[in-house]
Formats: C-alpha cells, sequence, structure tokens
C-alpha cells in the first residue's frame, strides 16, 4: 500500500526519474509534472500528500505556483518542498513566505530529500490557529479565518501566507506576549527552516499593511511580540 501521493515538479526529466525512482522504493506513489499550470491543475484534482517543486519552470514558475495553491482553501493545506537550483537567500526567505514548508537547492542527496519529505510529512502543516474557528474582531481590524480574508476599515489588505498566519496567531492572543521561536513553532511547527530573525521581518511587512492600526501589534523589547488587548 503506498504511502502518500506526492507530485515531483521539475522541468528536468533526469531529475524527476531520479527523485520517482528513489520515492517509489520508499513506498509512494509518485506523479510527475513538468509545468507549472499543469501542477496547479492537477493538485487542485488530486490534492496530493506533499509536492516537491521547482522555481524554475516553463509557464508561471515554482514561486507562483505555490503563491496559487496556498491561497486556495482547496490546496493551502498541501505540503510543498522546495527544490531549486536558485540559492539565492531572497528567493527562499520569498518562497517560505508564501508557505512552502522546506527547501532543498541543487545538486541534492535523494536520501536527505527522501528525509525531509518524511519529516514534513509526519509534521503537517495546517494550521489550527488559521483553518477554522469564528471571525475575528480586533479595533478596526477584521480577520476571516475560513475565507483567509483581512479587511482594516473595511478594505481589504492583501497579506502573504505567513504574514496571515502570523497576525492570526496574535489577534487569537490579544495581550499575550509570544518570543520569536513561539511565534515561528505557534505559525509553522517546530523545526521549521526560518531564524528567528526573520520573523522580524514578517511583523515589518504587516505593520506597513495594516497601515493607521499598525499599532495594534507591539514590540516587547528583550522578548518578542503582542497584538493589543
Amino acid at each position: 500500500m503506498a504511502k502518500g501521493n506526492i507530485f515531483v515538479v521539475d522541468d528536468e526529466e533526469d531529475i524527476l526519474e531520479l527523485i520517482r525512482m528513489n520515492l517509489d522504493r520508499e513506498g509512494y506513489k509518485v506523479t510527475c509534472i513538468e509545468a507549472g499550470e499543469e501542477c496547479v491543475k492537477k493538485a487542485r484534482e488530486k490534492l496530493p500528500d506533499l509536492i516537491v517543486l521547482d522555481l524554475m519552470l516553463p509557464g508561471i514558475d515554482g514561486l507562483d505556483v505555490c503563491k496559487i495553491l496556498k491561497n486556495d482553501s482547496k490546496t493551502r493545506h498541501i505540503p510543498i518542498i522546495m527544490l531549486t537550483a536558485k540559492g539565492e537567500e531572497s528567493d527562499i526567505v520569498t518562497g517560505l513566505e508564501l508557505g512552502a514548508d522546506d527547501y532543498m537547492t541543487k545538486p541534492f542527496s535523494p536520501k536527505v530529500l527522501t528525509a525531509r519529505i518524511k519529516a514534513v510529512l509526519r509534521k503537517g502543516t495546517v494550521s489550527p490557529e488559521s483553518d477554522a474557528g469564528d471571525v475575528i474582531k480586533r479595533k478596526n481590524i477584521v480577520i476571516d479565518p475560513g475565507r483567509r480574508e483581512v479587511t482594516v476599515s473595511g478594505k481589504a489588505i492583501d497579506l502573504t501566507f505567513t504574514e496571515f498566519e502570523i497576525l492570526i496567531f496574535l489577534a487569537r492572543r490579544p495581550g499575550w506576549v509570544f518570543t520569536r521561536s513561539q511565534i515561528v513553532n505557534g505559525v509553522k511547527g517546530a523545526g521549521y527552516p526560518v531564524t528567528e530573525r526573520a520573523v522580524d521581518v514578517q511583523i515589518v511587512g504587516l505593520r506597513k499593511k495594516l497601515g493607521a492600526v499598525a499599532d495594534m501589534i507591539d514590540t516587547i523589547r528583550g522578548v518578542g511580540y503582542r497584538f493589543r488587548d
């Protein structure tokens, strides 16, 4: 019996075959895909257990695929591991901000990739904080977890996947102070490949988008952050 259905998305046939062979040996069912548009279409139809996604793809690239899938309520729970030759920090950070669960750079070890896949599948990626629950209203901020929508004074604001997760994590516990490590663990789970400093970057972007109500997120010097009660 297959352990799970995994999509491997890459435009290089030799890499597809290498990953397929190794995952097949481990008991996974593997679907090989060579284009971003095809990945989005099949992911919505088949709902795989995990996607290994290259960033450099013909048509829409891997970052756009990640963004589309993570902004779709039907597919946002699907874990994504980025596999790419682009090792620049900005590409990696962008992918993780969009909701990717892990990343590896080429060249890579098939054994290490398999281990990462197992770890991500064990951990899962659905955040209980944002996947269900009532609409949250704080001052002029309205957060709808089901629709993944945020409005400020009636105006919709466009948040990245991670910005939304951090906002709802803090807003559900107004007055509570969380360290950066607690925020990472609460939003992404223990062992997520992001430094605590990356939380500061996310908070800066989040405050900028919140505009007039940016002061609802307090910085507690030497500790972390809280959402004002």
